[in-house]
């Protein structure tokens, strides 16, 4: 079964209804690898109950509407799908607890051709239930691999945001532990590719690799303690580009550019000095 790309800009994602707590918010924060300096104080606000604070990349977890491209009728080869890009932008803070709905919607569908694949955009509303108030909007591309060529209408596909061709301003390194796929997995991505290392060598990896979504994380982290003293009201942007598959233990280096509210960034492993997220770009704002 191919894409029919009017079915699939039609097609109906379920809600999904999240009940959370500040036990969760902290448990997001560790999977990042916040708090394995147990000196580091810079850590504590946001993995220790008095005075918490949610991380604003925790929305990209927030009720996720699961593995919809494969259990919905898509025509989408599920199998060769790949996390091609995230966006945020958050509307106001996030609570450190509470009832939250994911409202997703596929926006897009480009037609890269025979052979070169499809892009699936998607985008997330995040309600507080409580107060039917707006929290964030997520965004996300899949990458269709097995797609191309279905016939869809004529798009271009948006240019990545173009990094400053000057020496970063400043960078910001944050160590990963061995266990963090682990640990970040009970933030509700279960896929055992992050897991098994059977799964993982099947997938034509030496061992589990990092969620994506997780070097996302240490990257709006690492923008927060470096531009924004560790005030996550400030963060209301962050959209990157997937570029390479990373591994729990790592250690990763966020190149920063800042002009004015605009930041540039990209992530690097420093260890097999790897390029995993790239074309990044984050807004600053005043706290909130």
């Amino acid at each position: 079964m191919a894409i029919d790309y009017d079915k699939l800009m039609r097609i109906s994602i379920p809600d999904r209804v999240q009940d959370y707590t500040w036990k969760d918010t902290a448990l997001y924060a560790l999977g990042l690898g916040l708090g394995l300096d147990p000196m580091r104080r810079a850590d504590l606000p946001f993995v220790y109950e008095k005075d918490l604070q949610a991380l604003p990349t925790m929305a990209v977890v927030m009720a996720h509407p699961g593995f919809w491209v494969r259990d919905l009728e898509t025509g989408i080869d599920w199998v060769k799908v790949v996390h091609g890009e995230q966006g945020l932008t958050l509307h106001q803070p996030l609570p450190v607890q509470g009832r939250v709905i994911g409202q997703s919607r596929v926006t897009e569908v480009i037609d890269k051709g025979a052979g070169r694949g499809a892009l699936i955009y998607v985008e997330r509303k995040i309600i507080d239930s409580a107060r039917d108030a707006l929290l964030a909007t997520v965004r996300q591309v899949i990458f269709a691999r097995g797609d191309g060529g279905f016939g869809g209408p004529p798009r271009d596909q948006p240019a990545p945001h173009p990094l400053p061709d000057r020496t970063p301003d400043l960078v910001h390194d944050m160590p990963t532990s061995t266990q963090a796929a682990l640990i970040y997995r009970l933030s509700g991505d279960f896929n055992p590719l992050h897991a098994d290392p059977a799964v993982a060598k099947g997938a034509g990896f030496d061992r589990p690799i990092l969620h994506g979504l997780a070097t996302y994380g240490i990257s709006g982290r690492s923008i927060i303690a470096a531009l924004a003293d560790n005030d996550a009201s400030r963060l209301t942007d962050l959209d990157a580009r997937f570029t390479a598959p990373v591994f729990p233990g790592e250690t990763f280096r966020t190149e920063i550019w800042r002009d004015g509210p605009v930041v540039s960034f990209r992530t690097r492993c420093l260890e097999r000095d790897v390029i995993a997220i790239n074309n990044g770009k984050a807004i600053l704002g005043d706290a909130r």
